[in-house]
């Protein structure tokens, strides 16, 4: 792959070298890091903040980071991002799912939270907030919540993974473990 992109990965070398706007420059890294190449992507986010410091470099950096598996440093840079734009609902989600990752409930619970503050009527945030709650603190009340949203979200692998996090959580009963095990198994 990395060899039939050769020619964009050039030409996106020349370009971001002509005219450096930052949110492209942000865009453009979504390639490389797509194709394995990290270092292409992170030099690009470089490029785009020595020109300025905006949130979606911040994010193209959290998300390369992430993809590489280093999830402290993807934490980091969408901490930054958030510095950037505080009042975004979806960077609170992914720090959050970061967060999650880490097995830090308490904080994934707390930024979700948070989240809610800016967007409370978001589907997926309303999901990850009750699935951490649920998993911090055993809340039956947080694992309805998560059952009743888990139809309306459209990402079938991120719902999976919202059942299994609330469903490992500390005392639920077992019959409402079992029906948020229905909802993943279909």
């Amino acid at each position: 792959m990395r060899e039939r992109f050769a020619p964009w990965f050039h030409a996106l070398e020349v370009v971001s070298a002509r005219s450096p706007v930052p949110e492209a420059l942000a865009s453009m890294a979504r390639l490389p890091r797509a194709c394995g190449r990290y270092e292409l992507s992170f030099a690009l986010c470089d490029r785009a903040d020595t020109v300025n410091q905006v949130m979606w470099t911040a994010v193209a950096r959290a998300t390369t980071w992430r993809v590489r598996g280093d999830l402290e440093q993807a934490a980091a840079a969408f901490e930054r991002a958030l510095d950037l734009d505080p009042a975004n609902w979806s960077l609170y989600l992914d720090l959050a799912d970061v967060r999650a990752e880490q097995g830090d409930f308490a904080a994934a619970a707390s930024l979700a939270a948070q989240g809610l503050e800016h967007e409370p009527h978001e589907i997926s945030l309303r999901a990850a907030a009750a699935a951490y709650r649920t998993r911090l603190s055993g809340s039956s009340d947080g694992l309805r919540a998560l059952i009743a949203l888990a139809p309306e979200l459209a990402n079938t692998a991120y719902r999976n993974l919202l059942i299994d996090y609330a469903c490992a959580g500390p005392k639920l009963p077992r019959r409402l473990v079992a029906k948020a095990h229905r909802i993943r198994k279909n």
